[in-house]
């Protein structure tokens, strides 16, 4: 049954690829989602709607690629970015390393239903008095912020995209010629976001709202109830994130010097996530209606044996005494407590005896896969004091990079662990509490250790390393996107002789794009291919 179900979910979204693409991408429509809560509601499907309202269709249009799902896990990330990291061990198969249309085209048409919902949104605030776009002006302002984060991942995996002129059927009156959507440069739609973030960051250093705004905001803002602190957070963190995806491109490098020291220097200002409280994340309350729930998680990240460890992350973590190694992963069942990963280099009839042989570890399915509580992570402590940490390594302050880069290990530690205690899941048996002794010792590891590095270069490896581990199959998208920046962590894979012989430096466009915005994408094809590196993607 599950297997018909799969060929069913593939059928119906190569169908809906083509109904989405025909349509520029911009109707807004429904992926695998029945309903929404009466909370949540999908303004495409009332006739009456409303700034909040939308608002709330717009957060909760892919909620499902936040939140841990079942298409994104086993459709998109199983066979793409968590192959191409070694976040996960895999079977060594003809065309591995190239991405499926399914999962090219079930992301593509997520991000542009986002759009559209932006679109409409941006259409019903402009249309609305005076006197509520000033009082309601926080709901385009975070939109920009959660819609940023989404389009800076698609631009991560094709480069350029459809963005200015994509999204604006309803806004053109149902003209479809006129709505076709050119492609934008990727480095420029970077230079778009990145100006547009800096400016909402001053604006909301001085935001307040009225009574009644923050209650219909609070209500509709299911990412950080109506915390505009916490939009703030957001905001800057994402800003330092992009600017250090863009630090090794020639065009962007003053920017990053001069806009990271200035959002690091001045926290009040511009404060980021700086613990584990300030996370931004969708907080899931088990399973519920309205869709905001982490019940996919289980088939998508254990069918088909998605969940298998690789023997890079496994031995990494082993000789290091890692403490998040029990608490990421499981012994198999016939290993007698021991850890151990698939080595990717083996023949694939090999791979496929030792993983039926149950000695071979999984992801620990407690913490996550059957954790009906794993929150939808968007940004968090760990990655954002990496990133602290490379551009103090950068500007020469090498004590302050170490403090950084410290706390990034305890903050993920202590993430991974704080996760463990929200499940209600205990086949993986008891998780032994984290200790700070065992943190202490980890860091003191000769591997591990920032004074043990000698050079700048063993410091550079240490940060990319401790992202690789931190990001694993939880942060998949932003996993591949710095294992590809960085290329510091050493990975060997096994060459497709029948295909693409090594994973690829972006993915392909979704085979809809050639045959229905024919003209646009003509601009485009040149770089249509799997080895045409992104603008930031320098090394």
């Amino acid at each position: 049954m599950k297997h018909q179900n799969i060929i069913y979910k593939i059928n119906y979204m190569k169908n809906f690829l083509i109904m989405m693409t025909l349509s520029l991408m911009v109707v807004v429509t429904s992926c695998k989602k029945t309903d929404f809560a009466d909370s949540y509601a999908d303004p495409s499907k009332i006739s009456v709607t409303n700034i909040e309202k939308q608002y709330a269709g717009f957060l909760k249009s892919n909620s499902s690629y936040v939140i841990p799902d079942y298409w994104n896990y086993f459709v998109v990330l199983r066979t793409t970015t968590d192959r191409y990291t070694q976040a996960t061990g895999y079977t060594n198969v003809d065309k591995m390393y190239v991405p499926g249309d399914a999962g090219i085209g079930g992301n593509w048409d997520t991000y542009y239903n986002l759009l559209a919902q932006y679109r409409e949104l941006q259409k019903i605030y402009a249309a609305s008095s005076a006197t509520d776009q000033a009082a309601k002006k926080i709901f385009i302002t975070s939109a920009t912020i959660y819609l940023y984060d989404f389009t800076q991942k698609l631009v991560d995996l094709h480069g350029s995209i459809p963005f200015s002129a994509a999204g604006n059927l309803s806004t053109n009156g149902g003209d479809y010629i006129k709505s076709l959507p050119k492609y934008d440069d990727a480095a420029s739609v970077y230079t778009k976001m990145l100006d547009d973030l800096k400016s909402i960051a001053d604006e909301l250093s001085s935001t307040t709202l009225t009574a009644a705004t923050q209650t219909a905001f609070t209500n509709q803002d299911f990412v950080n109830a109506g915390s505009i602190s916490k939009w703030k957070i957001y905001c800057n963190s994402l800003r330092l994130r992009m600017l250090t995806r863009v630090s090794g491109a020639s065009a962007f490098t003053g920017r990053y010097t001069s806009e990271t020291a200035a959002i690091l220097a001045n926290p009040t200002a511009y404060p980021v996530v700086s613990s584990n409280t300030d996370n931004i994340q969708i907080t899931v309350k088990g399973v519920t209606s309205n869709g905001l729930n982490a019940s996919g998680f289980q088939s998508g990240l254990e069918d088909w044996n998605h969940n298998i460890a690789s023997k890079t992350m496994i031995d990494y973590m082993k000789t290091n005494t890692d403490p998040r190694l029990r608490i990421l992963f499981e012994p198999g069942t016939a290993a007698a407590g021991a850890y151990t990963g698939l080595d990717q280099l083996a023949a694939n009839s090999v791979q496929d005896a030792l993983i039926a042989g149950g000695t071979i570890s999984i992801y620990n399915r407690s913490t996550l896969s059957r954790n009906k509580f794993f929150p939808g992570v968007l940004i968090n402590a760990a990655e954002v004091s990496f990133l602290k940490a490379e551009s103090y390594l950068k500007a020469g302050n090498a004590s302050a990079a170490k403090t950084a880069y410290e706390a990034g290990v305890r903050q993920s530690a202590e993430f991974y662990f704080n996760v463990r205690t929200l499940s209600g899941d205990n086949t993986a048996g008891t998780a032994t509490a984290l200790t700070t002794s065992e943190l202490d010792t980890y860091l003191a590891k000769p591997d591990i250790s920032w004074d043990a590095a000698s050079t700048t270069a063993a410091k550079w490896t240490l940060i990319a390393y401790q992202k690789w581990v931190h990001f694993n199959v939880v942060q998949s998208l932003e996993n591949w996107a710095e294992t590809r920046r960085l290329k510091l962590v050493t990975l060997s894979f096994k060459s497709d002789p029948t295909a693409q012989a090594l994973p690829p430096t972006r993915w392909f466009y979704p085979s809809g794009e050639s045959v229905y915005n024919t003209a646009n994408y003509a601009t485009v094809k040149a770089t249509d291919n799997l080895t045409t590196k992104l603008f930031w993607d320098t090394k």
